[in-house]
């Protein structure tokens, strides 16, 4: 899953994305974390995988990973290619969702782009440019179809009325994503449409964490300082640790960012666990049970015939054996739904 990291000029963008591709930097089994300067891969933090390790006796722990973009700044009139536009536009579109850092803080020796901290506005500015960049996209497209929809084409005139319900609700400052159904997802899939993509505002405040909550017209939102988490993710583990506890920090602010950039994404992690390995998977919630083992390989999904699973803390609590001597192991088949910390042995004909 792949997550773009947007904002304006000196809000803090770029130090988020180095400390998140700092603290991750040194994963054992994506040694090249930062791919290039503008991608990295992320572990999703999951204290669950120690506990099913030490159960098992794994010799290796494999998190889930999201992918951060670092994309270029934006500018007022990026839709028509001001600035770097057409860049900003042309890579968010790949992205499944926004991470949208907001600046709260106010600081003299980093000049605001528009003279003044002012989060709701800048927020604004970015919706506006996403609102009018799908505007000229979604005007385009009712160009192409609008001649045939007038020669009486079902499909024609079906893409006619979602496109316009699309042109209006936006020229209201409506967000696409708000008001399209899921048939109306297959009229523009092909469009890649900005204002379909959720969204996650970050904060980005100074090292008081005094603006926090201050707002809560900015949802869903996590608040986090930007300094702050650059400076932990260069201490040793200990160091970082105290530091944290000195500042009354349960988590890093970076975790946070994570696991609800991964909610945002409306992502479950199933686990499998044994002596080799134990390790995370990522699917959608509501993923059935076939589909969750065509993850791990496709001729999982294609022989599958059953899948043993035990939740998570029934493992840790009694192991693979005991929750099997104790009924706590199931036995579901293909209409299964998979749930959040399911443990799993999936058998299948290969």
């Amino acid at each position: 899953m792949k997550i773009g990291i947007v904002g304006l000029p000196n809000v803090g963008k770029s130090t988020l994305f180095k400390a998140l591709t700092k603290k991750n930097i040194l994963i054992a089994n994506y040694p090249f974390a930062t791919i290039d300067p503008n991608l990295g891969i992320v572990e999703v933090p999951d204290e669950r995988l120690a506990a099913l390790a030490t159960v098992s006796k794994s010799v290796k722990i494999v998190p889930t990973t999201i992918e951060f973009y670092d994309i270029a700044g934006l500018v007022r009139g990026a839709w028509k290619g001001e600035g770097l536009g057409n860049q900003f536009l042309a890579y968010i579109r790949e992205v499944d969702a926004i991470i949208e850092a907001v600046r709260v803080f106010d600081d003299p020796n980093v000049i605001h782009v528009h003279g003044k901290t002012d989060p709701q506005g800048d927020a604004e500015v970015i919706g506006i440019e996403l609102a009018m960049a799908d505007l000229k996209t979604v005007e385009r497209r009712l160009h192409e179809v609008g001649s045939k929809a007038r020669g009486g084409d079902k499909e024609a005139v079906r893409a006619e009325t979602v496109l316009t319900k699309i042109k209006d609700a936006l020229n209201k400052g409506t967000w696409a994503r708000e008001i399209v159904t899921e048939d109306d997802r297959e009229v523009i899939r092909d469009l890649h449409l900005l204002t379909m993509k959720p969204v996650l505002y970050v904060l980005n405040d100074d090292e008081s964490m005094s603006h926090a909550g201050k707002f809560s017209d900015l949802q869903p939102q996590v608040t986090v300082s930007a300094k702050i988490e650059s400076e932990l993710v260069e201490l040793p583990i200990e160091e970082a640790r105290d530091m944290m506890a000195s500042l009354g920090m349960k988590e890093s602010g970076l975790d946070t960012l994570i696991l609800a950039s991964y909610k945002l994404l409306n992502l479950i992690t199933y686990l499998t666990s044994g002596p080799e390995e134990s390790r995370a998977w990522t699917i959608r919630a509501g993923t059935k049970a076939p589909q969750a083992a065509g993850v791990i390989h496709t001729d999982f999904e294609k022989g599958f015939i059953r899948v043993e699973v035990i939740d998570w803390k029934d493992f840790v609590e009694l192991g693979e054996t005991g929750a099997r001597e104790k009924g706590k192991l199931r036995i579901e088949g293909k209409e299964y739904v998979m749930r959040d910390g399911d443990v799993c042995h999936f058998r299948f004909n290969p």
